[in-house]
C-alpha cells in the first residue's frame, strides 16, 4: 500500500499534470497558469502548440518535448530531473494529460519512484460534451478513439453492446463518416447519437438524432472540426426488462424517453420494438392509441 501526500517535505521535485484549454483560451485556470510559471520545466506534447499558449499568457518557462514517439527516451530523463529536485508540468495539446494523450507512462513511473504527482482540474472534451448532450450523464463509459484495425474495432463495438451507460468517443473529421457507418452496422440506424463539434470554439455545435439521421446529414455535408461522439447506451432502454411483463404505459414511457433525448417518434418506436423484440406495428398502435387517450 502506498500513500501519497502531495505537499510532504521531500528533496525530490513534483510532477504536475496541467490541463490546457480544448479551444477557448479563457478556460485556462489561474492555478494552471501559476503552476506553469513556477515549475522548472514543461514537458509538452507539441512544443509549438504549447509555445503559442505560453506566449499568449507571457510565460517564459522552458519546454521539452514529450509525446508518444519519444516516450521511452524521455521518461528516464524526466524522472532524473524530478529526483534531482526539479518540478515539471506535463501538458498535452488540449485537455487533460493521459486522456487520449501521452502521460500515463510518466505518471506510472513517477509513482513507482516515489515522486509526488499532483493533478490539476480542468477542461475535458468528453465530459464537456456529455453534460450538454441530453443523453444520460451518469453513469458514462469513456472510450476515446476507436481502433482503426477491423478486428480490434469489432471487438470494441461488440463490447459496447453490453453497456447501458452513455458511451463517449472521440473522432477526427476525416474519419467521422466511416465511424457513423460502423456504428449503424453495429447498433442499427435508430440508435440515439449526439455529435459535439468544435467544443468551446467559435463554431461549436451539437447535432442530435439517430445514427441514420446523422449519416444522412453527413452524406450531404462535409465533417469539419474535431468531434465528440456520444452514443446512448445500447442496453440503456432494454436492460433488465422482460417485454412480456411490460404494461402499455411502460412501453410508452420508453418511447417518450427517447423522444425527450431528441429522437423523432417513428424512429423511437422502431428502436423500442427492436429492443423489446415486439413488432413495430404493435408498438406503434400501443403508443398512438394510449397517447391519444391521455
Amino acid at each position: 500500500m502506498q500513500i501519497q501526500q502531495s505537499f510532504a517535505a521531500t528533496d525530490q521535485g513534483t510532477l504536475f499534470l496541467v490541463p490546457t484549454p480544448i479551444g477557448n483560451l479563457d478556460d485556462m485556470t489561474m492555478r494552471s497558469l501559476n503552476t506553469l510559471k513556477q515549475v522548472d520545466l514543461i514537458a509538452a506534447e507539441d512544443t509549438r502548440n504549447t509555445g503559442k499558449l505560453l506566449a499568449h499568457f507571457e510565460i517564459k518557462t522552458p519546454q521539452i518535448s514529450f509525446h508518444e514517439h519519444n516516450t521511452q527516451q524521455r521518461i528516464p530523463e524526466l524522472i532524473a530531473k524530478l529526483q534531482a529536485g526539479q518540478s515539471i508540468a506535463q501538458v498535452s495539446d488540449a485537455g487533460l494529460p493521459s486522456i487520449s494523450d501521452p502521460g500515463h507512462e510518466l505518471v506510472d513511473t513517477a509513482i513507482a519512484a516515489g515522486i509526488s504527482v499532483v493533478p490539476l482540474p480542468g477542461a475535458s472534451a468528453g465530459v464537456t460534451a456529455l453534460i450538454a448532450s441530453g443523453l444520460s450523464p451518469q453513469p458514462f463509459y469513456f472510450y476515446g478513439f476507436l481502433p482503426r484495425k477491423n478486428k480490434e474495432l469489432k471487438l470494441a463495438l461488440d463490447d459496447f453492446k453490453l453497456h447501458a451507460e452513455t458511451i463517449i468517443l472521440y473522432e477526427s473529421p476525416h474519419h467521422l463518416q466511416r465511424t457513423l457507418t460502423d456504428l449503424a452496422e453495429a447498433f442499427g440506424e435508430a440508435q440515439q447519437l449526439v455529435l459535439g463539434r468544435e467544443l468551446t470554439k467559435l463554431h461549436e455545435s451539437f447535432e442530435r438524432g439517430t445514427i441514420g439521421e446523422l449519416q444522412a446529414w453527413y452524406t450531404e455535408h462535409s465533417p469539419r472540426g474535431e468531434y465528440v461522439v456520444l452514443l446512448a447506451g445500447p442496453k440503456q432502454v432494454s436492460q433488465n426488462l422482460d417485454p412480456i411483463d411490460l404494461e402499455p404505459e411502460e412501453i410508452i414511457a420508453l418511447i417518450d424517453s427517447l423522444i425527450n433525448e431528441g429522437s423523432k417518434p417513428n424512429p423511437a418506436i422502431k428502436q423500442v420494438a427492436q429492443q423489446l423484440q415486439l413488432s413495430r406495428q404493435a408498438v406503434y398502435q400501443i403508443y398512438h392509441h394510449l397517447s391519444s387517450a391521455d
